[in-house]
Parts: C-alpha cells; sequence; structure tokens
C-alpha cells in the first residue's frame, strides 16, 4: 500500500512540473518556435504527378535535289537507286579484296627514321636462317607459333634487308586461302611442327594453312598445334615434342598429334 501511495506522488509531482514547464514555455513564446523548428525539419513528401508526353510526327526530311518533284518523280528516282546498290556492293567488296594485303607483308604507317637499322645489326640478320637473329618489333613478322617477332635470315628478302615495306617477307609463309596471322609461320616452325619446307612453300601459290586446311576438310585430324590453338581445343599443348615425333619415327610433331587423335577417334 506504501509503493503505491508514493508511486502516486511521484506522478503527481512529475505532471506538475510538466504543467510548471509547459507554462513557462508559453509565457516566453518558445512553445510556437518549438513546432515551427518541428516543422522546418520534418522532410515534406512532394509527390510527381505523372505526366504523359504525346509525340508527334513530322513529315520525312528530302533532300534538296527532291523538292519540287512529284511522288512519282520520286518513286522514279528511288528505283534507281535501288537498283544500282548491288552493282555498288559488288564493287565495293572487289575493292576491299584488291586492298587485302598477304599477311608477311602488313601494311606499315611509321616515320622511316624507325626503319634504319645500323650496319652492324644489318649484319648479323642472315646469321640465323630458321628463325632470323634480330628482333625487330617495327617490322618484324610475328610468327605464329613460335611469336617470335624477327625478321628472317633470308638474303635476299627485300622487306627485312633492304626495309622495303611494300615487300613481303620471304621468310614468313602467307595462306593463300584466309591471309591470317594463323598461316604465318617462319622456316623453323614451318618445318618442326609441321613438315614442310620453306622453299617449296613458296613456290606454292595455292599453300593453305592448317586452319583452313582442317575448316575444308581436306585431311581429317591434321591441326594447328600451336600452344593458343591446343588451348582452345582444351588440349594441353605439346610442348618441345619434336624429339618425341622424331623417335617414333614421324615426320614432324603435327604428324604425331595427327596420329594421337586417330588412336583417340578410334581410327587409328
Amino acid at each position: 500500500m506504501g509503493r503505491l501511495r508514493a508511486k502516486s506522488d511521484y506522478e503527481d509531482l512529475r505532471n506538475a512540473r510538466i504543467a510548471e514547464n509547459q507554462a513557462r514555455m508559453l509565457s516566453l513564446g518558445l512553445e510556437k518556435s518549438a513546432s515551427d523548428l518541428r516543422a522546418i525539419t520534418t522532410p515534406i513528401k512532394t509527390v510527381r504527378k505523372y505526366k504523359k508526353s504525346v509525340y508527334s510526327y513530322t513529315s520525312l526530311r528530302r533532300s534538296d535535289r527532291l523538292k519540287g518533284k512529284s511522288p512519282d518523280q520520286i518513286k522514279s528516282l528511288e528505283e534507281k537507286v535501288r537498283s544500282v546498290e548491288p552493282a555498288r556492293k559488288r564493287l565495293f567488296s572487289l575493292a576491299r579484296s584488291e586492298e587485302r594485303r598477304p599477311a608477311n607483308a602488313p601494311l606499315l604507317s611509321v616515320h622511316p627514321s624507325k626503319l634504319q637499322l645500323s650496319p652492324d645489326v644489318l649484319s648479323r640478320r642472315c646469321d640465323s636462317k630458321s628463325r632470323g637473329s634480330v628482333y625487330d618489333p617495327v617490322l618484324g613478322i610475328c610468327c605464329h607459333f613460335c611469336r617470335q617477332k624477327k625478321l628472317c635470315g633470308e638474303e635476299d628478302c627485300k622487306r627485312c634487308g633492304d626495309r622495303d615495306v611494300d615487300q613481303p617477307c620471304i621468310g614468313k609463309t602467307d595462306c593463300s586461302v584466309c591471309h591470317s596471322t594463323n598461316g604465318v609461320l617462319c622456316r623453323a616452325c614451318l618445318k618442326v611442327r609441321y613438315g614442310e619446307e620453306m622453299d617449296e612453300v613458296r613456290e606454292n601459290k595455292e599453300w593453305m594453312c592448317p586452319h583452313c586446311i582442317e575448316e575444308k576438310g581436306i585431311n581429317p585430324y591434321w591441326i594447328c598445334n600451336s600452344s593458343f590453338c591446343l588451348r582452345k581445343r582444351k588440349i594441353a599443348p605439346t610442348g618441345i615434342a619434336i624429339y618425341e615425333a622424331r623417335e617414333k619415327g614421324y615426320e614432324s610433331v603435327a604428324h604425331l598429334v595427327m596420329d594421337q587423335l586417330k588412336r583417340a577417334a578410334g581410327h587409328g
């Protein structure tokens, strides 16, 4: 009973203090200021009204040469344009094909000063005929397999020897079908990886790279065995497999890989 009475006295005292504070704030004009502050600090929610956009069509823009023409005359001109369009596309395609350069003669746009080499460097160019012995980031052509961007070691190569950018590199192959970087091989990689001689390939104007041979189905299981191409097939790169190939009597790594693929497919 005593606890209830003590609680009642505390509440009466608390309510009296609240009333006293409210009266004091009212006499000082603070009650209005507090409400104003609450109104300022309370964010105002704005409701965006949806406004439907109205689009209108404009008249078709015509060339100045068509102004003053009747609809029949305009239609006749449009039919003439459509009739010559296929011929125009054929001419454009022909021009593009003529502009396409061999992969062993890529077009370069560099200052002549960057093509100059010292006599000492040029004298070392033919020290290695297989892959070349001089690295050249400007004029060197990257082999698809070894990825060595070297000048070739061929004595008669005008591109690497005379620095003539309009001439092909005779120490790198060029596929007669795709003319892409996939068909660029140096003398050493051509022999070791595919068993072909550069001199014979150079004379064969219809020589095709392994990619095009596979695409055309000319020689089943004859594929490019570069690390890039094998990884795309989810096959582990062969590494230096020429010693294994020769020990087993194969002409090149490509012949070894071809036989392995045949056996895996149950055709060996």
